[in-house]
């Protein structure tokens, strides 16, 4: 079955520019994000669904995990799950698959273009990442905030990018922060040692260099889930962080750089 067919993305789109893209480009464009791969994947495991599917693609990988400081897992799962963005795609799969080997079930704060793949829709509170949030995805995140259910979350809303020579998340934005001090959600942050190709970031800075608005890297995260194939994936859990924590000595937005900073205090993992 053709879950992800590129063509009819194009076709559907509001963008007259990838309208305008001539036919050789988008085969191109499909071997890039290896359209066919996912798709024989995603027909592959077509019977497991949410938090059944997402280990059945770690074995398919072939990915280790290595993670350090599990015994920091809260036994109240109602919390907010953070972490650093440096992959893409697998380090939202090892973050889910742990929390769920924890708790069950969860939802993850992701990308609508997640709920493409009928196999992790159960788990998805979406989001429009490039504009507003329609009123059901407000009205859903608002239901999966109230809930007693653990939410995984990667508050840069992008995959890190290389700056001052190293591989860093941007600004965090602060609707996490806000959120957990309403509903009562302790925060418990997760740390990714690692980054993406040297292909990835070398397109992000000659774009860049170029004057190029368009994110053409992202068109190479699905490239660089296969990339990480046969691989070791660690991360690093810290202590939770009380919702208490942030009161009213700081904005929301510099909690939002400060939980972040705990994050990355967690470096030391080698």
């Amino acid at each position: 079955m053709e879950y992800i067919n590129l063509n009819k993305l194009i076709r559907e789109s509001n963008s007259k520019l990838l309208k305008r893209m001539p036919r050789f480009c988008i085969a191109l464009l499909r071997k890039v994000i290896r359209q066919n791969e996912i798709n024989r994947i995603l027909t592959t495991y077509s019977d497991y669904k949410g938090v059944e599917f997402l280990p059945r693609v770690l074995e398919e990988l072939n990915l280790k995990v290595e993670i350090e400081g599990i015994d920091n897992l809260p036994d109240n799962g109602k919390c907010f799950f953070v972490a650093n963005h440096p992959f893409g795609f697998v380090d939202g799969m090892v973050l889910t698959n742990t929390v769920a080997g924890k708790y069950g079930n969860f939802k993850a704060i992701g990308n609508e273009i997640f709920m493409l793949v009928p196999h992790v829709r159960s788990i998805i509170a979406a989001v429009n990442v490039w504009g507003t949030n329609s009123r059901s995805y407000i009205n859903e995140l608002e239901k999966v905030f109230s809930s007693g259910m653990p939410i995984t979350h990667f508050p840069a809303g992008k995959v890190s990018r290389l700056s001052k020579g190293r591989v860093e998340d941007g600004e965090w934005q602060k609707s996490f922060i806000k959120k957990a001090v309403e509903h009562k959600r302790d925060i418990v942050p997760f740390y990714f040692p690692g980054r993406n190709s040297l292909l990835f970031y070398t397109v992000f800075i000659l774009r860049r260099a170029l004057g190029v608005r368009a994110t053409l890297e992202l068109a190479l995260l699905p490239h660089e889930i296969f990339n990480k194939r046969n691989k070791t994936i660690r991360v690093r859990i810290g202590r939770p962080i009380s919702f208490q924590t942030f009161d009213n000595s700081r904005s929301y937005y510099d909690w939002a750089q400060y939980v972040k900073g705990q994050v990355y205090s967690l470096r030391t993992l080698t």
